[in-house]
């Protein structure tokens, strides 16, 4: 109670007590440090969650599209009566040249069907590979081709593995699988486009590429395999050795983004560094190799004509 001259005045102040600003900033940090590990922790499902997805996409592309592509390679030059291929043999398994198809070697018409480099990649300067094989259906029944289309018995299949952009707006570039019909009267079914046509083998590709292996019959390198491009190969002087078996590389992406995180931007393949060009998204990315026997193609003559001296 207060007195003011005569006056008596009840007074209704209480006394209260708060946070100090100590308090306060101890309260303000705990809560920053809460929130950023519940941040963390999302980031970190988030992460997890996405390369989860793409290590299954991946998967998926090893599974079954790689093992698409292998078993049609191990057909080739199935129904042909000579096993030797080279870019002679009419017929021949891996289509190289013009003479593989019937046609004259002079003849560049189809050079668009071939066993090629050119194709569109996502690697700085270094094209994607093309892959032709040729083969015989001799099982007596139908079985399907690399669209699934049926390939009638006796009949003669020509298909071409190849990397092209997907129909579908921000897919990017995938495997694809072009396949058509050798006759008497020439090739049907093939896209007359090197870079169009064709089904969906494996998606999400940055790069595919092929060696050729080839065994020749010199006495001292009897049995020892050499891998090589396509234009290596047609580089070798004289007659060419017999191509007997095929290397497959491919760099292949997922389609989930990698989150808060560095990714690879270079790879090896085949023995190759491949770099990424520059603006990629990043992307859980892997490469495959697989080497392919042509079980169609395994004979080899050795040449016993040169006589081995010690040393040599």
């Amino acid at each position: 109670m207060l007195h003011y001259g005569g006056i008596l005045m009840i007074s209704n102040y209480r006394s209260t007590s708060g946070f100090t600003l100590i308090e306060l900033m101890i309260s303000l940090v705990l809560g920053l440090l809460i929130s950023a590990a519940v941040i963390q922790v999302y980031l970190t499902n988030t992460k997890t969650a996405s390369t989860q997805k793409s290590g299954s996409e991946l998967q998926e592309a090893s599974v079954f599209g790689l093992q698409q592509l292998e078993s049609h390679l191990r057909l080739a030059n199935l129904g042909n009566s000579v096993t030797s291929i080279t870019d002679t043999t009419a017929g021949g398994g891996i289509v190289i040249s013009p003479e593989n198809i019937g046609l004259a070697s002079s003849d560049t018409s189809k050079n668009f069907y071939f066993t090629r480099t050119g194709g569109d990649s996502n690697i700085t300067g270094i094209n994607s590979d093309q892959l032709t094989i040729q083969f015989k259906n001799t099982t007596g029944v139908k079985i399907p081709d690399c669209e699934s289309a049926d390939i009638d018995p006796k009949a003669t299949v020509i298909e071409r593995y190849f990397i092209r952009s997907s129909s579908t707006t921000g897919q990017g570039l995938l495997l694809a699988c072009d396949a058509g019909r050798v006759t008497d009267t020439g090739i049907t079914g093939l896209s007359a486009n090197y870079q169009s046509g064709g089904s969906e083998v494996i998606l999400g590709v940055d790069q595919f590429k092929i060696l050729l292996g080839i065994q020749t019959d010199a006495p001292s390198d009897a049995g020892l395999m050499r891998y090589l491009t396509a234009s290596e190969y047609l580089a070798l002087p004289g007659t060419k050795p017999p191509i007997t078996a095929v290397k497959i590389g491919l760099i292949v992406r997922g389609s989930s983004p990698v989150i808060g995180s560095d990714v690879a931007t270079s790879f090896k393949l085949l023995g190759a560094t491949q770099p990424l060009k520059s603006g990629q998204p990043k992307l859980v990315r892997t490469t495959y190799e697989s080497t392919t026997l042509l079980r169609n193609a395994r004979v080899i003559n050795i040449d016993t004509s040169t006589t081995l001296t010690a040393g040599s």
